[in-house]
Parts: C-alpha cells; sequence; structure tokens
C-alpha cells in the first residue's frame, strides 16, 4: 500500500492514531517522571527521619554564640531571656513512614479501580475509541501521581520543620541551663565583633597609589565617560595574509550592500501588504519585487557573506594560504553580476518561469554558478597543500556545501526532467537543498570555526560534528517531498519526506548539543563580548526552527499549515534566526581581527536587538494568523473572509520587518565603522605628545 495511490490513500487522516499516541507517550513520561521525584524525595525523607533520631552532639557556648546573628543577640539581651518555644511539633514520624506509604497507595489504587469506567464492546479498530479509553485510564493514574507527590511534599515540609524546632528548642533549654551572667557576657563580646568596622584607608592606607611593576595601563576614568557596559576587544591576527585579509572584506562589503538592498525591497513588500496601492508601477508590482527581495538575500547577501568568512577559515584551519587569490576575486565579480543582473532582469519582468529561488534565466545563474565552481576549486586545492595532518571539521561543512549547490543547480536548470511531475519533484530537491544543503551546511561549518575562536576554547566534541555531517546528508537530501504533501507526487516519494524529516532530529540535536556545550564554562563571557550572542540566538533558532521544520512534515499538519503564512513565518525563522544570526556573529569576530577597528558598541547592541525583537514582531503573528486560516479553510470559510482576516497580522508583519530593516541599517554603519573608523583621541597620548612635542622643546631651551 506504500506505493499505491488510490483514493483511500489521498483521504486526509483525522489525526486520532496521533492523538492516542500522543496520550501514551505523555502518559509514559509523566508516570518515569513522578517515579523519579518520588524516588528522590521518599529517600530524603528517610535520610531526615535518621538525622532527627541521631542529633548532633551537645554544641559549647561559644559555638552557639558565634552562630547567631546581631539580631539573635540584640533580641536576648533586651529581654534578658529567650523566651521559651512552646510549640513543640516534634512527632514520631519515622515508624509510621511505612505504613503511610502503604495506606496512601491502597487508597489510589481504590481510587483508580474505581475510576476505570471505560465502556465495554469498544471496537480496537475505532481512534476514538482508543482515545476515550486512554483518557479513562490517564485521569485516575493522573490524580493519584498528583495526590501522592502532594502528599510526599507536606510529608517532606512537616520533618524539616519537626527537625528545625527540636533543633531550636534543645539550643533554648541549653542557654537557659547556663548562669545568666556567663551567656550576657559572650554575647557582649560577640555584639562587639560584629559592630566593629573597618575604617576606610585601613588597608590603603593614606598614600597615592602607585604602580611600580608597570601592571595597571590605560587608566583613563575621568577622560571617557561610559554610558553602556565595555566589552573585550578583538584580538589581532599579525599573520593574516593582507591580501587575503582585503578579500574577505570586499567580500563582506558587498554581502552588506545586498543585505540593505534585498530587504529594503522586502519591507516595501511588507508595506503593501498594509497598503496594496503603494504604487502603480510595473517594476514594483508585488509579483515582481518579491523574487527581487529573496535572490537579492539569499545569493547576495548570504552567500557572499558565507563565501566571505569561508575564504578565511579554509586556509586558516589548514595552517596554510589561500592556493589562488585571483580565483576569489573572479568568485566575488561574478556572483556580484548576478545578483545584479538578476535583480534588474526581474523588475524587468524577465524570469525563469515561476520556479520559487530559480527565477533567474539560466544565462545569469550561470555566472554565479561558475563563480562556485572556482571557488571548490581554490578550496580543494588549499586543503591539499594544509600543513596540518587532519582536515578540520569546519572544512567538511564547507567543501560539501559547495559541492551541493553546484549539484543542486544542475537539477535546477538542465531540461531533460522539467516535464510535469517532474518539474514540481526538481524544484522540491532543488528549493529544500538550496536552504539546507547550502546555506545551512556552511553556515554551520563557520560556526564550527568561529564558535569555539570567539570562547578560546576547542570544540565540545568532534565526533557529534561528524554525526551531524553525515546524518544531515543521509537525511536533508530526501525531504523536498514534504512541501507537497497530498500533491499527485507519489505517495511513496511524500513518505519518504516526511522519514526524512523526522531523521533530521539527528544531525540538529547533535549540532545543538555541541554548540551549547562549547559554551559550558563559558557562559560569563556572553556580558563581555558583541558576537557571541549572535552565536546563542542563532543555536537557539537552529533547534527550535530545525525542529519546527519537521513537525511541519507531518501530513496532519501540512492541513492546517501549508500554503499559509506559517510557512513564511518558518522560513524567516531557519533564514533569518539561524543563518543571518551566525553570519553577523562571524562578521563581529573576524573584521575586528583585520581591521583592528572596533564596531561601536552601542549600535551593535542595537542591531542585536532590533533583529531579535523585529524577527519575533514578524514570525510570530504570522505564525498564530497561518494556523487560524488554514483551520478557516479547513472548515470551509470563504477565502475572502480569510484574506481580511490576516489583515491585523500583516500589519505586525510589517513593524517586525520595519524593526528587522533597521537594525540592517545599523548593522552597515557598524560595518563601515569597522573598516573606515573615524579618528579617536586619545586625551593621554595627546597630552604626551604635546609635551614632548619639537616646539615645546625648543621653548623650554
Amino acid at each position: 500500500m506504500l506505493m499505491a495511490q488510490d483514493n483511500t490513500d489521498l483521504k486526509a487522516p483525522d489525526g486520532s492514531g496521533v492523538g492516542a499516541l500522543s496520550l501514551a507517550i505523555l502518559l509514559l513520561s509523566i508516570t518515569f517522571v513522578a517515579a523519579i521525584y518520588l524516588a528522590v524525595k521518599t529517600s530524603a525523607l528517610i535520610s531526615q527521619v535518621k538525622k532527627k533520631n541521631q542529633l548532633s552532639g551537645e554544641k559549647t557556648l561559644h559555638q552557639i554564640v558565634n552562630s547567631l546573628s546581631e539580631e539573635n543577640i540584640n533580641t536576648y539581651l533586651k529581654h534578658g531571656q529567650m523566651k521559651k518555644n512552646t510549640e513543640n511539633k516534634s512527632g514520631g514520624i519515622g515508624s509510621s513512614l511505612p505504613a503511610w506509604f502503604l495506606v496512601t497507595l491502597l487508597s489510589l489504587a481504590g481510587n483508580a479501580a474505581f475510576a476505570q469506567t471505560a465502556p465495554n464492546g469498544s471496537s480496537l479498530l475505532n481512534d476514538g475509541g482508543i482515545i476515550i479509553t486512554l483518557i479513562l485510564i490517564t485521569t485516575p493514574i493522573l490524580v493519584g501521581i498528583i495526590l501522592m507527590i502532594i502528599k510526599v511534599r507536606n510529608i517532606s515540609k512537616r520533618v524539616k520543620a519537626n527537625k528545625e524546632n527540636a533543633e531550636s528548642e534543645r539550643i533554648s533549654n541549653y542557654l537557659k541551663s547556663l548562669p545568666e551572667e556567663e551567656v550576657t557576657e559572650a554575647l557582649l563580646k560577640r555584639k562587639e565583633v560584629l559592630d566593629y568596622s573597618i575604617a576606610q584607608n585601613a588597608l590603603s592606607g593614606n598614600f597615592e597609589p602607585e604602580d611600580k611593576r608597570g601592571i595597571l595601563k590605560n587608566i583613563n576614568e575621568h577622560a571617557n565617560i561610559r554610558f553602556i557596559e565595555e566589552k573585550r576587544k578583538a584580538l589581532s591576527r599579525p599573520n593574516v595574509d593582507p591580501e587575503l585579509s582585503k578579500l574577505v572584506v570586499w567580500f563582506l562589503i558587498c554581502a552588506t550592500v545586498w543585505l540593505v538592498f534585498g530587504t529594503t525591497v522586502g519591507e516595501y513588500e511588507g508595506i503593501k501588504f498594509v497598503a496594496p496601492d503603494a504604487d502603480h508601477i510595473s517594476w514594483l508590482s508585488f509579483g515582481r519585487l518579491r523574487p527581487v527581495h529573496t535572490n537579492a538575500v539569499f545569493w547576495g547577501w548570504s552567500s557572499l557573506a558565507m563565501l566571505g568568512l569561508a575564504y578565511y577559515v579554509v586556509p586558516r584551519v589548514g595552517n596554510n594560504k589561500l592556493w589562488s587569490l585571483k580565483l576569489g576575486w573572479w568568485t566575488l565579480w561574478l556572483i556580484n553580476a548576478a545578483v545584479f543582473f538578476g535583480s534588474w532582469s526581474l523588475m524587468a519582468g524577465i524570469n525563469n518561469g515561476g520556479g520559487e529561488y530559480r527565477e533567474y534565466i539560466w544565462p545569469i545563474m550561470l555566472l554565479f554558478a561558475i563563480g562556485i565552481v572556482l571557488t571548490l576549486i581554490n578550496f580543494l586545492k588549499t586543503i591539499a597543500t594544509r600543513k596540518t595532518k587532519e582536515i578540520y571539521v569546519s572544512n567538511w561543512y564547507i567543501v560539501a556545501a559547495v559541492m551541493f549547490v553546484i549539484t543542486i543547480s544542475l537539477v535546477a536548470y538542465l531540461p531533460f526532467w522539467q516535464n510535469g511531475l517532474g518539474e514540481t519533484i526538481a524544484q522540491g530537491y532543488y528549493m529544500h537543498q538550496g536552504v539546507g544543503m547550502w546555506f545551512m551546511m556552511l553556515t554551520l561549518g563557520l560556526v564550527y570555526y568561529y564558535l569555539p575562536q570567539q570562547l578560546n576554547r576547542p570544540i565540545y566534541s568532534y565526533g557529534l560534528g561528524i554525526l551531524a555531517f553525515w546524518s544531515q546528508i543521509f537525511f536533508y537530501t530526501v525531504i523536498g517531498m514534504h512541501h507537497f504533501v497530498f500533491s499527485p507526487i507519489p505517495w511513496s516519494l511524500q513518505t519518504v519526506a516526511i522519514i526524512g524529516s523526522v531523521g533530521m532530529v539527528i544531525p540538529v540535536v547533535s549540532g545543538t548539543t555541541n554548540f551549547l556545550m562549547t559554551f559550558k564554562g563559558g557562559w560569563h563571557k556572553l556580558a563581555s563580548s558583541y558576537s557571541l550572542p549572535f552565536f546563542l540566538i542563532g543555536t537557539i533558532f537552529y533547534f527550535t526552527g530545525s525542529m519546527q521544520g519537521t513537525a511541519e512534515a507531518f501530513r496532519s499538519t501540512n492541513l492546517y499549515w501549508h500554503f499559509t503564512d506559517f510557512t513564511v513565518a518558518h522560513s524567516h525563522l531557519t533564514m533569518y534566526g539561524i543563518v543571518a544570526f551566525f553570519l553577523w556573529g562571524g562578521i563581529y569576530a573576524i573584521i575586528p581581527r583585520i581591521t583592528r577597528q572596533e564596531p561601536p558598541q552601542l549600535t551593535v547592541g542595537i542591531h542585536f536587538w532590533m533583529a531579535f525583537i523585529g524577527l519575533m514582531f514578524y514570525t510570530i503573528p504570522l505564525m498564530i494568523g497561518g494556523t487560524l486560516r488554514g483551520i478557516a479553510w479547513i472548515n470551509h470559510k470563504p477565502f475572502i473572509d480569510t484574506v481580511s482576516m490576516m489583515a491585523p497580522y500583516w500589519l505586525w508583519r510589517a513593524i517586525g520587518g520595519t524593526l528587522m530593516w533597521t537594525s540592517h541599517l545599523f548593522f552597515a554603519y557598524n560595518m563601515y565603522k569597522m573598516i573606515r573608523p573615524k579618528k579617536i583621541v586619545d586625551i593621554n597620548s595627546e597630552a604626551i605628545s604635546k609635551i614632548t612635542s619639537p616646539d615645546e622643546i625648543v621653548k623650554v631651551h
């Protein structure tokens, strides 16, 4: 039946089987967690009971007095003697504890037996009956577990309170058994100690601070007023080839230009959702601007930024020089030409006929492909001449990504299988492999270098990196068809795509664990770094966005979310929340090392928070609105009604998009400051230079 495709197979599943499985998993999970909790609490209870029956030896007066606070001492001295604690709540619970547990278990068992009133005669093959039965079984068990946890917590609190009361009463009785004069004298001595305060200059003295060893540097507290927290400066890398540095910087400059251009187009599109009649110019129509936006940010911003950072990483991890700088420059110019002529042709109405993300006509895309082939040759030659024995995991990801983008470009543009369903299958393969095996694959390779570099610690597990690498290749290459669930495409291909989507849990969990565990021991560095927050947010979205993609792949969820704005939100969570944030982290990590110029910390913070908050304002309303729209379609609501319903969600989309676009302007400003900074006057240096200037020396003579 897997290969068959008849009307029965195409019937939309009602999702009841998934509901039954979810309830079973929920029951097992809660029971398991509750069992662990009860085991821990029971062990603690037994330990507390034993300690209660075996109180520590009698403390001396000196030990008791030293443990008292100043408030306790003042209270005692004021009243003359400690008030007798008349409430003695200590009780023999240790002997009755096993009996209590037995009674509780029997009572819960009785309640559970009483509550199990599932109807007889229900067919086990009926999904609804299975769900009802599971609910009837689950309800008393969950109630019993909750009651058990509440009672165990109450016993634990009671035992702890009894122990504390018994100890306080023992101390009180001991103090009352001593002579009043002895206790008062000891308390007065202790009060004198507590009241002592050190003089302000007791440790430093009255002398001026002096640094005979030259340890303290750049002491300038009065000259520069700090409005924001000082961030850690980047370490310069004197061994970086100046020509390679120039190539990397130009890649990133061009990427920034395309980011501002592409998102400006996207911002205008977002405004058109709220004001569709903003213009009546064919070149600015939504249908033409949409591919201009996506292709500019894909091939202009993301691709150039990834390649620029990769041109730094590939020779660096091999401890050698780039094989050919000339090929690098050819790649830069060819890709820029492709994006420029592609954007112009799309606005003029010249396109590839509707293939998403492959709207550029083939002669223009050929320029991009030639540049990528030159890069592959350059990287392979560089790795082949490396001075290290091993090939670091970053180069595995980077070279594999370049190979895959060549492969998917050939699949997308060669005409041999571009007929009927074959074109749709090729589109699904190209579209999803472009995201997962080009953008995601290469970006992850960059993270494996830049994240450890910024934390100054090795990657947590090389093995997890290799596991994530091969499992991503194995699973991601088959999941393109989950965009065409319930389509005429063979049911078997759809099923394979869904299974591959579930398999993506392996590389995503492996990679996320690797990155977060690399942070272990270095979380404190987040506060003093302006690049690490970008890596952290990228890692979080890598997990949440990828798992959201897995959830969307199921047939039951496709019914609600496919063809709605939910997919738009998902694409931005991945391409923006993961790829863009990781790229920004890499750029802020490497440009100051190359140029030895820091970006303004205030504007870096503005860039980060506006991009993050804007992404949330953009995606969350679209996910909510998309879900409601899918439900409305299933309930056969008129299409135009759902368009009107989406108006407020599209407004939030425009607001979030505006924040994101504005953050890109701040990023462009930061790039400018890192590359061509304004001269900063150091007051101390200026003062010394004036004293030691030749004119000043002549005046002295």
